[in-house]
């Protein structure tokens, strides 16, 4: 064969990584840098899973959507579950019981929460105990400054929320280290995962003592009478409190070129963010759009806020009311059955400093696309997510045509670890399901790195997912 007729047939067989940024014309490349200062915006509002859902409650009356349960018709509709969770649906030609076209994330991240009884004193200073959500890396959150957010839910039945950090202002709060000159034994001769131990991570709240003569802890009753003075709590109302410890600072561009996002929380809101655009901007859907946004991903999807509740076939009944079908079991089941939806959740991008924990062929890279992940778990695929091959299929070839740039990937070398999302839940309701998302770089650090172009080509294949048509 000629050099000609082998690029000929490389270009027809083989499979080539493209960059979105050089496929993109001057416009495209426009809305990319548009579009994360849109996502910067969000992120900053949203630090934790109430702050956004209600940040997703007003860009979606923003954009024409309406209340559930609103006696007008509008552009789509929203509801929320325990301020948590919040779905966003858009009406297609189909009927509901006939399957929906869904983009499933979660809104939770890792990071610090407050535990029952936290507010102690010791030395003449006041900390607060913590218990770390979700997978982290204990060192990344110790001598660095956080903010407190959450809701405190007083016994008469009143909910006092709790901003405290990001503000100029404000004060901030921060996990001690100890010194590198008195670290050997406390840390340097342990193993990683020994040096930094969960008991030690309390936050310094306070310093100053209260005005009197007399009294013991006079450092915690100076605290507990600030709160007391600006929020009316007491210490007892710790017990019914939503308190998270986040890094404190708001998302910034990374790199001279500023190519990149650093910010707390990517994981998992740059997919709700690129979901909640595509359902605001997909053109008449054929099939009805469903975005749902959840909580607890990063434990494990449990409780009444996590993808196993029932919340879902809760809000497809109401749904199916709302559209004038009959809200019954066999309607609710055939609508989840029938349905064909996208696990928004990201996935590690290939790090150049640590390339002996990824499978070079199959590792994410960043700049080349959303990534399309079949299968998700560890070791052995276990408990993972398979997506079909007729559904995989079926998907690049909607973002083929779309001219959405993808790359297929999966997460590291088989049994240097893993990692779930929210699809093997949704799957045991029947529907197809397989998990697409940027790229990260630090995945669960207080500052995630993703690129750009990423976030543009997650938003444009989950439009045309949408947009698709039905079967």
């Amino acid at each position: 064969m000629t050099e000609k007729q082998v690029e000929d047939l490389s270009q027809k067989l083989a499979l080539e990584s493209k960059s979105v940024w050089e496929e993109a014309d001057q416009e495209a490349r426009k809305e990319i840098f548009a579009l994360a200062d849109r996502y910067m915006e969000f992120l900053d509002k949203a630090k934790t899973e109430r702050m956004a859902v209600q940040t997703i409650r007003e860009l979606a009356e923003k954009n024409g959507f309406a209340p559930l349960d609103a006696k007008k018709n509008a552009k789509g509709y929203f509801a929320a579950y325990h301020e948590k969770v919040i779905f966003l649906f858009r009406p297609g030609k189909k009927p509901v019981s006939q399957g929906l076209r869904i983009l499933g994330a979660h809104l939770d991240s890792p990071r610090l929460d407050l535990k029952g009884k936290p507010l102690y004193e010791d030395q003449d200073l006041a900390f607060l105990k913590t218990h770390y959500y979700g997978g982290i890396k204990k060192y990344h959150w110790l001598s660095r400054p956080l903010a407190l957010h959450g809701v405190v839910c007083l016994e008469n039945g009143e909910t006092v929320e709790i901003h405290i950090g990001e503000d100029r202002d404000d004060p901030v709060f921060t996990v001690l280290d100890v010194l590198p000159h008195l670290s050997r034994n406390a840390q340097g001769k342990k193993k990683v995962a020994d040096a930094f131990e969960a008991e030690r991570m309390n936050i310094l709240i306070g310093g100053l003592p209260l005005d009197a003569e007399k009294g013991k802890e006079k450092v915690k009753l100076a605290v507990l009478q600030l709160l007391h003075e600006k929020y009316g709590i007491k210490e007892e109302d710790f017990t019914s409190a939503e308190l998270e410890a986040v890094p404190v600072g708001r998302a910034r561009h990374v790199g001279l070129d500023r190519s990149l996002i650093g910010g707390y929380g990517h994981d998992d809101r740059c997919c709700a963010y690129a979901a909640l655009e595509a359902i605001f901007a997909a053109t008449e859907p054929e099939v009805g759009s469903l975005v749902l946004l959840v909580d607890k991903e990063e434990i494990g999807s449990e409780g009444a806020t996590g993808a196993q509740s029932l919340f879902l076939e809760l809000f497809l009944a109401e749904l199916l009311e709302k559209t004038g079908e009959k809200a019954e079991y066999l309607n609710v089941t055939k609508a989840l059955t029938t349905s064909r939806a996208i696990s928004g959740d990201v996935s590690g991008g290939f790090d150049p400093d640590y390339p002996e924990v990824h499978e070079k062929r199959n590792a994410a890279f960043l700049g080349k696309g959303i990534t399309l992940t079949k299968y998700t778990g560890s070791g052995g695929k276990y408990s993972a997510s398979d997506a079909n091959a007729e559904y995989v299929a079926w998907i690049r070839g909607v973002w083929n045509q779309a001219e959405v740039v993808w790359q297929a990937a999966g997460m590291g070398k088989i049994d240097e670890g893993g990692g779930g999302t929210i699809a093997k839940f949704l799957a045991k309701r029947g529907m197809e399901i397989v998990d697409a998302g940027p790229a990260l770089l630090a995945m669960h650090a207080p500052f995630e790195i993703m690129h750009k172009s990423d976030l543009y080509s997650t938003y444009q294949a989950y439009k045309a997912f949408l947009e698709a048509k039905a079967k």
